[in-house]
């Protein structure tokens, strides 16, 4: 299923009687604190994150303190197919993601962990996330260090023996090839279109979830590119 994205009146959310269902957050988990904790040396660090959507990830991601670049892109197929229209085939090996900078100082990996499988993407759902279908959807993890790949295998582990979904886990961990940002108007879409139909209905509850279940690690700033 592709969004019902981008033309002028679907930008403003007009004529989406669809989503204009009342907004509620789908799927939030109370997931644990991370056994295994991250141990990065000091400095900026980048994670890229896909699960579904990218406004939604990208959303939740921008609204955390120690966060400071959220950019939101394609991962896993070539160049040349980097390029939304074609994404959405689901045929190119791409995935949406983001990609995530942020100061272990502030919050770790396994607290960025943490929040992506409370609020950001449900690990049961096979290439797809509630609306959208299609491989470009799945969820995944893309560690981009061995320290980030070490404390991903013991979240995943650790969440898959505690069986708190009651549906097998799906989340694959991915080798990163390359990130290609996406076209500029996906860039901080939720907060620049924060009355689109979509973002109301599915990616707003996200947030709110965020700021309700996290209150020590969310602020209240969209982080802006």
């Amino acid at each position: 299923m592709r969004r019902p994205v981008l033309s002028a009146l679907a930008v403003m959310g007009i004529g989406m009687a669809a989503f204009q269902q009342p907004a509620r957050a789908e799927g939030t988990m109370a997931t644990p604190a991370a056994a295994v904790e991250a141990r990065e040396e000091p400095g900026k660090k980048i994670a890229i994150f896909a699960g579904g959507c990218f406004w939604g990830i990208e959303a939740v991601f921008s609204h955390l303190k120690g966060v400071s670049s959220v950019v939101s892109g394609y991962h896993g197929g070539d160049k040349k197919t980097a390029i939304y229209d074609v994404v959405g085939n689901g045929n190119t090996g791409h995935a949406e993601a983001v990609r995530v900078t942020y100061d272990p100082a502030k919050i770790r990996y396994d607290q960025l962990l943490r929040v992506f499988f409370a609020v950001g993407a449900n690990p049961t759902q096979l290439n797809y996330q509630g609306p959208d279908h299609g491989t470009q959807y799945r969820n995944a993890l893309v560690p981009m260090s061995v320290e980030q790949k070490r404390v991903a295998a013991g979240y995943l582990a650790q969440l898959k023996r505690l069986d708190l979904w009651k549906q097998p886990i799906v989340t694959a961990v991915e080798p990163y090839k390359a990130f290609y940002p996406a076209e500029g108007y996906h860039q901080d879409f939720a907060a620049n279109n924060p009355d689109h139909g979509y973002i109301r209905r599915w990616d707003a509850p996200k947030v709110r979830a965020l700021k309700t279940m996290f209150p020590d690690l969310y602020k209240p700033m969209f982080t802006r590119n």
